[in-house]
């Protein structure tokens, strides 16, 4: 059961969506970013944590490129 959700975007950029798991036992990554693919199905346990880390590889990825 999806709890309640929040957008991940960087500077206008839609990366994809944080999805709180039923249970507060996290958060799990949903990418629709080429740049964040890498992450998609990643959980957390907090949106913070989720956020800077996709942030993070997009940063890389989209220097990168």
């Amino acid at each position: 059961m999806i709890r309640d959700s929040k957008i991940i975007e960087i500077d206008g950029i839609f990366l994809g969506t944080a999805i709180q798991l039923s249970g507060g036992s996290g958060q799990r990554f949903y990418a629709a970013h080429d740049s964040v693919r890498a992450l998609h199905n990643a959980v957390k346990p907090d949106l913070t944590m989720l956020a800077r880390q996709v942030a993070q590889a997009f940063r890389q990825n989209h220097a990168a490129a």
